[in-house]
């Protein structure tokens, strides 16, 4: 699969290793940055990631800063795409199954290094379920183009 990865200074040790667990699975990565823990702003690498996706130069992305948080935030602000932050197994194949979120987030200062490996894995086997769903994933998209429908 191909996968843009990007990471703020806090995440920056925790994907390499995931670029490198990655690779080993036989994926295809292309890394946006950053290249060391000097610091930098998670919105630029989480606007990397996303246009990678938008562009179709990746199928999927994987973001890695401190808490998640700021890069999750950072990366649903592009329409198009849906990131999920994941801490645990159960949410990466929910994040996918029923969301098809398309950017996976983890925290560095969440999540320990092999059980980001397989948050990863279970994100990146898990197929997008479809059915019920894809009328919410519609409203998302409505609500990307600015169309609010809540009801009175």
């Amino acid at each position: 699969m191909k996968i843009t990865i990007g990471s703020d200074h806090a995440g920056f040790e925790l994907k390499r290793l995931l670029i490198d667990h990655l690779r080993q699975c036989g994926n295809e990565l292309t890394d946006v940055g950053t290249d060391s823990t000097e610091p930098v702003d998670y919105p630029d690498y989480a606007e990397a990631v996303g246009l990678s996706l938008l562009q179709g130069k990746s199928e999927r992305g994987i973001l890695i800063c401190g808490s998640g948080v700021g890069a999750s935030v950072a990366a649903n602000k592009i329409p198009g795409i849906r990131a999920g932050l994941c801490h645990d197994l159960l949410l990466a194949e929910i994040s996918r199954a029923n969301n098809d979120s398309n950017v996976l987030v983890i925290g560095a200062m969440i999540v320990a290094p092999r059980l980001a490996e397989r948050i990863t894995d279970i994100w990146l086997g898990t197929a997008f379920t479809g059915g019920r769903h894809v009328r919410r994933l519609e409203q998302i998209t409505a609500l990307e183009r600015g169309e609010l429908s809540f009801p009175d």
